[in-house]
């Protein structure tokens, strides 16, 4: 049977055979993972359950980066259920301090997850590393404790929605505007339970963390992963993340079924971003252009790697914040942090007068770190805006690239990189 990249990838970890779209198939994981807020949760089942050791301890990663550093005394003791287990379970990868970044970010960059893998995390963004051709999604803490203690899990193989990109790429579109573009065209539950496919010559060119940022909001449509070939790219972007070597090509069959195919023409196409309260609500800038605002997040797992920072940092060099907005840069990882620091961003952004964060997801989930107050609106390039995601329920985030996210900081309002 010809298999779509979904089919094919649950195929290499199964017994089963796999030959018709949601069939119940059991499935050996490469990684389950968790952070501070999901964790405890998957703990306490993973005890509840009788369970007394991890089928693995090189294959679970608990990475701590929600609340980093930890905001009160109860993130503080969400943090200490974790270091606990880790230290009893003897986990490899456990990250609490200034060796942790955002999860989605973090893992890749350090050769922890890659191509062909079945990853399955307590964070519905797990969706990310589709980016580099894993079979990868989010699961409820129970789901997590039982594959942490069997290393397996069951999986309904999902159907499959193509999307192919074609046109040519315009000076400021980046791959955040593509995925909105997306969303906006199939809506939050377009892909509810099935896997995204991107392909089409602007994916083919699309450099590999375009792709992560892509395949991490693939849950904002609804989707159960979101998928992309193995290519040249993604062999030289293992090779230099700790997974030199890698030979592997992966690519769905020329005739395999797709339930839908969606074809997306970027020609022409100027920056967007996602009106409040829903990622589906996307516009073009133009059309929302000098929105007041008081805050900008530039940062989170889904635009916070160093081709983001360099972006941000393109549009604000020799430009001032306005006076009225707080910029909030966090770099995802340490070492993009250091990779900034090397490249000289870190002073344009401190010249620009942005307050620079340590790695965390912090505002993203409403954590800390930039929470909004009543009223307040913020650009982020985040990946969710859902009314009070990042604050009073009275807030509002309108979601967009680093490129537009940096120029409204400069502006005052919502606006393009091409006003400035």
């Amino acid at each position: 049977m010809p298999q779509t990249l979904a089919q094919k990838i649950l195929q290499a970890h199964s017994d089963d055979a796999v030959t018709d779209d949601g069939q119940i198939i059991r499935c050996r994981v490469s990684l389950v993972l968790a952070n501070d807020i999901t964790a405890p949760l998957a703990i306490q089942s993973f005890c509840g359950m009788g369970a007394t050791k991890v089928f693995d301890n090189s294959k679970i990663a608990l990475l701590m980066d929600h609340f980093t550093p930890q905001k009160d005394i109860a993130s503080a003791n969400q943090v200490l259920v974790c270091r606990l287990f880790a230290k009893e379970q003897n986990i490899a990868h456990y990250y609490e301090g200034g060796n942790c970044g955002v999860e989605h970010a973090f893992l890749p960059e350090q050769g922890l997850v890659g191509p062909g893998d079945l990853v399955v995390g307590a964070d519905s963004h797990t969706c990310t590393y589709g980016g580099i051709g894993a079979f990868a999604t989010g699961m409820g803490s129970t789901d997590i404790a039982g594959a942490m203690a069997l290393g397996e899990t069951w999986f309904k193989t999902p159907p499959t929605v193509r999307i192919i990109v074609t046109g040519a790429l315009p000076k400021w579109l980046r791959a955040k505007d593509i995925m909105l573009l997306v969303i906006g065209r199939i809506g939050v539950d377009g892909a509810l339970y099935r896997a995204l496919e991107f392909g089409g010559p602007v994916i083919d060119a699309l450099p590999v963390e375009g792709r992560l940022t892509i395949a991490n909001m693939a849950i904002e449509a609804g989707g159960k992963a979101g998928l992309f070939a193995v290519d040249a790219f993604t062999r030289a972007y293992c090779a230099e993340h700790g997974r030199p070597g890698l030979t592997l090509s992966l690519a769905a069959d020329a005739n395999a079924a797709y339930e839908q195919t969606v074809t997306l023409d970027v020609t022409g196409q100027e920056p967007v971003v996602a009106c409040p309260h829903i990622p589906s609500n996307v516009k073009p800038v133009s059309e929302v252009k000098n929105t007041v605002i008081q805050q900008v997040i530039i940062g989170s797992c889904t635009n916070g790697r160093i081709s983001d920072m360099r972006d941000a940092a393109e549009v604000l060099r020799g430009r001032k914040v306005d006076r009225n907005v707080r910029c909030i840069v966090l770099p995802a990882t340490p070492s993009v942090w250091k990779q900034c620091l090397g490249e000289g961003l870190m002073e344009v952004f401190m010249e620009a007068g942005c307050i620079v964060g340590p790695a965390t997801c912090g505002p993203c989930l409403g954590g800390h770190m930039g929470i909004l107050g009543d009223g307040e609106r913020a650009v982020a390039t985040t990946n969710r805006n859902f009314r009070g995601r990042m604050g009073s329920l009275t807030s509002e985030v309108y979601l967009a690239s680093p490129v537009v996210a940096a120029a409204s900081a400069v502006a005052g309002v919502v606006a393009s990189p091409a006003e400035l």
